[in-house]
């Protein structure tokens, strides 16, 4: 038996090996990088023949190719990703904007699911689900002890399927079933109202397939509104990106036609490029130019950009490039400092490779790289100071970052998370609660957003009480 074993490992020792070498002469024939290391290749195809003929148990042999690939790319840097077949079509889902489920916008508090909002035509509202509901159960499991992620896969699922959830309606003092049938809901990642007359407030969440068009329309109606307003909040807090062309047509819909909105630098000369406020370098093809019917006065209202530490990528582009141009005051937090371009190349129908191509570069040609943007106004979460700001993850915290243009060890923002961290651990000790949640983004209680205005209506601001720790590392930024 064990002998049939080691012929059957050497026979895929053999295969894997005639692939790796075939492999690496088409490589050799495609371009003149150094070729593959064939001793190296060889060793991975031996691993491969050891797992598979002498591992305790059987193992699929496409599993181990799959997990071979996917540790490849883990190791070059925390956002390169093999994509197989479900995880690829869960990131489709997220670009595009579109998934199965009931149709909420929802955070966590006190281990329940909270309804922030309804998404409007969905089945959730039409159910009746309100902002402020808590869910209490989904289906037959409570909620108390699942992770986010784990209750909205359990209110995800297929089309047409009935999901019954137990809600928990604080402001009636009561709990009532609701059953619900999924159905494909189509997300909106932008909000818009008049916050008060004269001033309005647009939220992106994130830079999906339809967030132009979205973002057009929503701008519109405010204008039809008010045709006179006098200031406008861009709020990007907790915007973790998305997609490039969407990036660089928000920043046109507020720029002067034709300047630099961002470029990028890479190995490959695809990766080499300059985009520009123009519709060329945002419309799909066969379209139009989506911004073409917002009002001049987009071009020309005064504009406050707020950022935190979870505006990254797609959102660092925007605040990056109305910074560079002067066109807005950026206010908040300093943001991720996600500076790179993904590329995702399909491998087949399936499976595709989302792979790091190059990096970016704001209009006046900084790279923000594990460094992000540093607001022109630094505030804080809250009137009484920050409460999540530091515990935040950024860039720089993640293992094999790229890294940046003179990156150092950031002892000070070390010392913070762990103050700020050990702060929130006494706090909980004594209360045995958590901290309370911040205030909904949008709202009139969401300090950050109020400070914004008040710049607009050259009002006071309170700005951060740490701000002058912070401005000699701004000044030094801005030197670099």
């Amino acid at each position: 038996m064990g002998a049939k074993l080691k012929v059957a490992g050497l026979l895929a020792v053999g295969a894997l090996a005639g692939a790796l070498t075939t492999l690496q002469l088409q490589a050799n024939a495609r371009n003149s990088l150094a070729p593959l290391p064939l001793e190296e290749l060889q060793q991975l195809a031996a691993v491969f023949g050891m797992v598979k003929s002498d591992y305790v148990e059987p193992v699929d042999e496409k599993k181990l190719i799959s997990d071979a690939i996917g540790g490849m790319v883990a190791g070059l840097d925390p956002h390169s990703q093999y994509f197989d077949k479900k995880s690829f079509r869960e990131f489709r889902e997220s670009t595009g904007g579109k998934f199965v489920g009931i149709g909420i916008e929802m955070g966590m508090e006190d281990g329940l699911v909270k309804v922030v909002s309804p998404i409007e035509g969905s089945p959730a509202y039409r159910a009746g689900l309100k902002s402020g509901d808590f869910i209490t159960r989904i289906d037959d499991t409570p909620v108390k002890g699942m992770t986010s992620d784990q209750a909205v896969k359990r209110m995800r699922g297929d089309p047409n399927t009935k999901v019954q959830l137990t809600v928990f309606r604080k402001s009636e003092s009561r709990t009532f079933p609701v059953t619900i049938i999924r159905e494909e809901i189509r997300v909106q990642s932008v909000r818009a109202k008049m916050f008060e007359p004269g001033y309005a407030w647009v939220r992106v969440t994130q830079f999906q397939d339809r967030t132009v068009e979205d973002f057009a329309r929503k701008v519109e109606e405010l204008y039809k509104q008010d045709p006179n307003i006098k200031g406008m909040v861009l709020d990007l807090r907790n915007d973790p990106g998305g997609l490039l062309d969407g990036a660089v047509a928000l920043s046109a819909a507020f720029l002067p036609a034709d300047v630099v909105v961002v470029s990028t630098n890479g190995q490959i000369a695809d990766s080499k490029a300059t985009f520009k406020a123009s519709p060329e370098y945002y419309a799909r093809r066969g379209s139009g130019d989506p911004l073409r019917r917002l009002p001049a006065a987009l071009k020309t209202v005064p504009l406050v950009v707020l950022v935190n530490e979870g505006s990254a990528s797609a959102s660092e582009i925007v605040a990056g490039a109305l910074q560079d141009h002067k066109r807005a005051t950026i206010m908040g937090a300093q943001t991720f400092g996600k500076g790179s371009v993904q590329t995702v190349r399909p491998l087949s129908a399936e499976t595709a490779l989302k792979i790091t191509t190059a990096r970016y570069y704001t209009p006046s040609g900084r790279s923000i790289q594990a460094k992000g943007i540093v607001p022109d106004i630094w505030l804080d979460e809250t009137a009484e100071g920050n409460v999540f700001a530091a515990l935040r993850m950024r860039e720089a915290d993640l293992e094999k970052h790229l890294q940046g243009n003179e990156e150092k060890k950031d002892a000070a923002r070390e010392k913070a998370r762990e103050e700020a961290r050990t702060k929130l651990e006494e706090q909980m000790a004594k209360s045995k609660e958590a901290p309370k949640p911040l205030p909904e983004f949008g709202s009139a209680e969401d300090f950050p957003l109020v400070q914004a205005f008040n710049q607009l209506r050259g009002l006071p601001v309170v700005v951060s009480k740490t701000a002058v720790e912070r401005k000699a590392e701004a000044d030094a930024a801005a030197k670099r």
